[in-house]
């Protein structure tokens, strides 16, 4: 595959990165789980914890070409991911600039882990790149962005944040899970290190937990220094999963990115839904930039109801729309950011996020939207008797 930048993008899905069936020319890669490889007179010493299995080590090419990066490494969970990108690069001393809206768990990993390295962290008061500049320090080493974000869908100006790092020799990293490489990719605004729950749309089928990290060849080869140490590798069982599922990353996320306008929309325009965060709507107030910077919306978004109506009641009466913990599944899902990926901050700390305790995260799948509105409309008569 020496023509990968010139292959389409379900083409790059289907056959970059696939383990040749040499023996039996299978239509499929093969799976091999052996813990346990020859160390004389070979080129590679395998081991799984080596991240050089040949399902991994062919699974990293394709990531890689999605993210349009030089190499990829994958791992057992998002957060073995960003905890290993993170502690890769910053040591006793350094400090970090971060986002104030992420995901909980990346939230909770640094206030909770840091401390005890003597790592300092600031956390900004928004996405605004201001916000960004007034935090650095001389012992800045990184700025850590989530765009859109987990779970109020705010967009961060990734060429500013590029340019600002640029000029003061710090490194930048995303977790760019919520667009997925199909709708961004951060490499070509200047970000350095992609970070991906592949258990979200990577995965993609509700039944993989795995993480990836996108770089250039030498950031990934420092982030594998501290990661064999870690020892968050990826069964090659489910490297075989995971590769089989991205083979339809283009044709998922791209229907589940469509179904999602129209419901935002459905829901912008219902009377019983006080506040829609999606950047593809135009009253979204990062909408300009989210067109820029993305090549379709994504199919994240949250809401929340009128005053009155509760929240879990009427999840609770969704018959087709799954209330669940996860996300990006092909099946359409919502969630309560304040009980489950947020449920570790202090209320005070979510509120000053401007997550509200009526906040419902939707994940939008691939069923028809009108089937989906009708499910909405019913849970919500449910929920007001």
């Amino acid at each position: 595959m020496k023509e990968v930048k010139k292959l389409g993008i379900n083409t790059t899905c289907v056959h970059v990165g696939e383990v040749k069936d040499e023996q039996f020319k299978g239509a499929v890669s093969p799976i091999y789980p052996a813990t346990s490889y020859a160390f004389d007179g070979v080129d590679v010493k395998r081991y799984p914890r080596y991240f050089n299995t040949p399902n991994q080590e062919m699974l990293h090419k394709k990531i890689a070409a999605l993210e349009k990066t030089e190499d990829a490494l994958i791992f057992g969970s998002g957060m073995a991911a960003i905890s290993a990108a993170l502690m890769a690069f910053l040591k006793k001393g350094d400090h970090v600039v971060v986002q104030q809206v992420i995901y909980g768990g990346t939230y909770n990993f640094i206030v909770s882990e840091f401390d005890k390295y003597g790592i300092e962290y600031s956390f900004t008061e928004s996405d605004k790149i201001a916000d960004f500049k007034s935090l650095i320090k001389k012992n800045t080493k990184v700025l850590y962005i989530e765009t859109p974000s987990n779970p109020l869908l705010g967009i961060t100006d990734m060429n500013a944040i590029s340019a600002l790092a640029k000029e003061n020799g710090i490194l930048t990293m995303i977790d760019n899970t919520f667009a997925s490489p199909i709708n961004q990719n951060p490499v070509e605004f200047g970000i350095d290190i992609m970070l991906h729950s592949a258990t979200k749309y990577m995965g993609g089928h509700s039944d993989i937990s795995a993480g990836a990290i996108a770089a250039s060849k030498t950031h990934i080869e420092q982030i594998w220094k501290t990661a064999i140490n870690f020892g968050g590798n990826l069964s090659d069982q489910t490297v075989w999963l995971l590769e089989r599922s991205l083979k339809t990353l283009n044709l998922r996320v791209k229907e589940q990115t469509k179904n999602a306008q129209i419901m935002a929309e459905y829901l912008e325009d219902n009377k019983d839904v006080d506040n829609v965060y999606y950047p593809g709507l135009k009253s979204h107030p990062q909408f300009n930039l989210a067109k820029k910077q993305m090549k379709g919306f994504g199919a994240m978004l949250s809401f929340e109801l009128k005053e009155g109506i509760d929240a879990m009641k009427f999840q609770n009466n969704l018959q087709l729309i799954k209330p669940s913990m996860s996300l990006a599944g092909l099946e359409s899902t919502t969630v309560s950011p304040t009980q489950t990926t947020h449920a570790l901050l202090s209320e005070e700390e979510r509120l000053s996020r401007g997550i509200k305790n009526g906040l419902i995260r939707f994940s939008v799948g691939i069923e028809e939207v009108k089937d989906l509105k009708e499910d909405i409309e019913q849970a919500i008569k449910k929920a007001k008797s």
